[in-house]
């Protein structure tokens, strides 16, 4: 074999080999990269000591969250004004609340929406042994859903004068001095205060709803809006179970709230629903009794303070 042939072959042989390296390169399977973000099913809720904390506290306690893979912290607020901060500062995705809340948080530029009714409860409380008259006196926090319903619910039989104090312990303390003839609290501090001889009276809502929500801001709605799904779907289980036997929820609310046990079955609880939010014509009146409270128009519309989505 002459020195031309040699180079020759040898040229074929590298060819070969460069060529079969490239054929084996294009059948090795492509290494994907995932560039989807992680879903964040993490969830702060924060709720107040009022019957409507029941199927949330119930959905952990039989650990329907953790089905769906949910990590949440459920943390009890005993006043709205730190319930309030905490939404605002974002150290809690959503909060049950209500929908005079949302419409002056919206209306003020906090963003917040309600994702469901939560069935409250407010008895109005008297002092027993109270003699009817037209001319009364109610202790009531200002804007909120403690005035809207005493408007809803006396407005028509009485001429009120109201009379506006936050802390729930003062307002009970005003009707048992005697110092003002009604107040109207959430369930179960209205129970509380019957044990010290204040008469429930209850009412019903005019328009079916009450205006008890869950609400969550924008940024948990946006970032965390597969999380708020699915604790909607825990929530919407624990009532199942709530209306199949409702001693469930009194045994919660005593556990949790750390209530006085002689109330247990004295408590008024209301008929727990799936998640479902009003009308608009319901909210449109919301707006316009918070304006006529406010003595100002109000610049918002009934879909900025819902989310449907949620809703079955």
């Amino acid at each position: 074999m002459n020195i031309k042939t040699k180079i020759a072959l040898t040229a074929l042989l590298i060819i070969a080999m460069v060529f079969n390296v490239g054929c084996v390169g294009s059948k090795a399977p492509k290494q994907e990269v995932d560039t989807k973000e992680p879903k964040n099913l993490s969830l702060k809720v924060g709720l107040m000591p009022a019957v409507d904390a029941a199927p949330m506290l119930i959905a952990e306690k039989n650990g329907y969250f953790k089905e769906l893979g949910l990590d949440i912290e459920l943390i009890v607020f005993n006043n709205a004004q730190d319930r309030q901060s905490a939404l605002q500062t974002n150290s809690i995705d959503g909060a049950m609340t209500d929908l005079i809340a949302v419409a002056t948080n919206v209306n003020g530029g906090f963003d917040i929406k309600a994702t469901t009714i939560t069935s409250g409860m407010f008895p109005v409380l008297v002092k027993e042994g109270f003699a009817e008259k037209k001319d009364i006196k109610v202790a009531m926090m200002e804007v909120s859903v403690t005035n809207f319903l005493i408007d809803e619910w006396l407005g028509n039989d009485y001429n009120i004068e109201k009379v506006f104090i936050n802390e729930i312990p003062a307002r009970l303390e005003m009707i048992k001095s005697g110092n003002v003839d009604m107040g109207l609290f959430p369930e179960p501090m209205a129970s509380m205060g019957a044990l010290d001889g204040l008469e429930k009276r209850i009412y019903d809502p005019e328009d079916g709803y009450c205006p008890d929500v869950l609400g969550f801001t924008a940024k948990a709605l946006s970032e965390k809006a597969e999380a708020i799904k699915l604790f909607h779907e825990a929530y919407d289980k624990a009532v199942e179970d709530i209306n199949k036997d409702e001693s469930i929820a009194r045994e919660i609310l005593i556990e949790k709230l750390s209530l006085k046990p002689e109330i247990k079955d004295s408590m008024i609880l209301p008929e727990y629903t799936k998640t479902y939010l009003p009308d608009n014509a319901y909210l449109e009146k919301i707006i316009s009794w918070v304006e006529n409270v406010l003595k100002k128009d109000m610049n918002i519309r009934p879909e900025q303070l819902v989310e449907r989505k949620f809703v079955e």
